[in-house]
């Protein structure tokens, strides 16, 4: 008993049979903790967990408990595969806490990846040298000699391959783009995707355009997000001849400034190009907004083009005729303001149908309306602002329900409207409205106390919010 107790084995098979269970219970609750966080640390965490401590505790029972010379190869084995997960947990760490979890616009977030794989590669290789050197004895001059005869075989079987790789790392040393960034080559158009050895991976809404580094290192590239936010779309237009440029150019301004793609800070501008052409330049915030701005911007002219009376691609509109005026008055209007037969008939010449598009803006906040809306088909949502700028729904009008009533008493609106589909309404202006009001003086005053609820409903619903 005495002989066991004396012997230096006991106490290292002793220590490592009560401090493995002890270090896997501490490391797997660190590990949980990482875990709920979301940490970059848990994949170095697992690995000294689940494979280091491990391996260091069967080292010690080799090498110590069981006394087994170093010089076997179980122990130098289990030494390599030991030095190996050391040399893997160091670069993991560093990866994690030196990029991984680097804020956003630092120099350690933009290094390109394949940066970090060529680092990792070579002190891979290194590592591999030094732990088969120090373990096996191993000749490093000898190893390198071979390694560097080898590379220039490799080399030059591969010199495609190789030149492809070099072109890679040559043009991101430059970095000339990043993940994310919208670019335009010859052969495609898209988002930068992956960045890997060979290739670079670029998403074009149809597909994945591979375009080899070695043909990008070569050739001339257009970079759409850099500087940020400089990134425009240029749409072209045709209006007749007979159509005013100021008033085209003002209703293809005023339509790009309302797409909720523009950019904040930049302002859209419409120019004549002579003759029939005109084109619209629109600031956007990314590339991405591309293609949904265009659509919904000539979607939203079309609609505007025939409100203002103007001829998109030399279009006559015959939507809005006495019939259709008449009909429109008789159906919506009538109701909602008790008109006679005589009446509608004297409103004809002074109203309009007119046709909106889905999202469109039908009122706009602050303003001060100069005609009444009345919605003959489709859904409007009026919307009030917060002091954040997030908006609150108040309520939704649908066939039969009117707006712009505050231009009867010159006050700003306190909400916007915006079409949920496509909307048809009759318009009419201020001064026939009050025309047909001065001959009903309760219906007057029905209408003042309309206007003093929904203003009401407005403001307890922002109250609501703020509340």
């Amino acid at each position: 008993m005495n002989n066991i107790l004396t012997s230096s084995w006991f106490y290292w098979a002793v220590g490592v049979a009560v401090g493995l269970p002890i270090a896997l219970i501490v490391l797997t609750e660190w590990q949980h903790a990482l875990d709920r966080r979301k940490s970059f640390l848990i994949r170095p965490v697992s690995l000294l967990r689940n494979y280091l401590l491990p391996l260091g505790a069967l080292f010690l029972l080799l090498a110590k408990a069981t006394q087994i010379p170093t010089q076997e190869t179980p122990v130098k084995i289990v030494a390599t595969l030991f030095g190996f997960v050391v040399m893997v947990l160091l670069l993991s760490g560093i990866n994690a806490t030196v990029f991984q979890s680097a804020p956003e616009g630092t120099w350690r977030k933009r290094i390109p990846a394949i940066f970090v794989d060529v680092a990792r590669f070579l002190l891979i290789a290194v590592g591999l040298a030094i732990i088969f050197s120090y373990i096996w004895g191993a000749h490093i001059r000898g190893l390198f000699t071979a390694l560097g005869v080898g590379s220039i075989v490799i080399g030059l079987t591969l010199q495609n391959s190789v030149g492809q790789i070099i072109s890679g790392l040559m043009m991101l040393f430059e970095q000339p783009f990043k993940l994310g960034d919208w670019i335009e080559t010859p052969a495609a158009r898209g988002r930068v995707v992956e960045v890997n050895w060979r290739a670079v991976h670029i998403d074009t809404g149809t597909g994945l355009q591979i375009t080899p580094n070695s043909v990008l290192a070569v050739a001339s590239f257009t970079n759409l997000s850099r500087p940020p936010g400089a990134y425009k779309i240029k749409v072209p237009t045709v209006f007749s001849l007979d159509d005013p440029p100021d008033r085209v150019c003002a209703m293809l301004t005023r339509v790009a400034s309302e797409l909720p793609q523009l950019r904040p800070d930049r302002e859209p501008r419409a120019v004549p190009l002579g003759g029939i052409q005109y084109r619209t330049s629109i600031p956007l915030r990314s590339p991405t907004d591309d293609g949904d701005a265009k659509a919904m911007f000539l979607r939203w002219i079309w609609y505007a083009a025939r409100r203002e009376g103007l001829h998109l691609d030399e279009a006559e509109d015959e939507f809005s005729t006495s019939a259709a005026v008449g009909d429109a008055l008789h159906k919506v209007v009538a109701p909602a303001l008790r008109l006679t037969p005589a009446e509608q008939q004297d409103l004809v010449p002074h109203a309009a149908v007119v046709r909106y598009g889905a999202d469109e803006i039908v009122q706009h906040l602050g303003e001060v309306p100069t005609r009444m809306t009345f919605i003959m088909s489709g859904r409007v949502r009026v919307t009030a602002p917060t002091e954040d700028g997030s908006l609150v729904p108040i309520t939704t009008l649908n066939e039969g329900s009117f707006l712009g009533q505050t231009a009867l008493t010159r006050e700003r609106v306190l909400a916007e409207a915006r079409a949920l589909d496509e909307v048809t309404a009759v318009q009419i202006g201020r001064d026939q409205i009050e025309e047909v009001l001065q001959q009903k003086p309760l219906l007057l005053q029905e209408l003042g106390r309309l206007i003093e609820e929904r203003r009401g409903h407005v403001r307890r619903a922002l109250a609501a919010v703020d509340d």
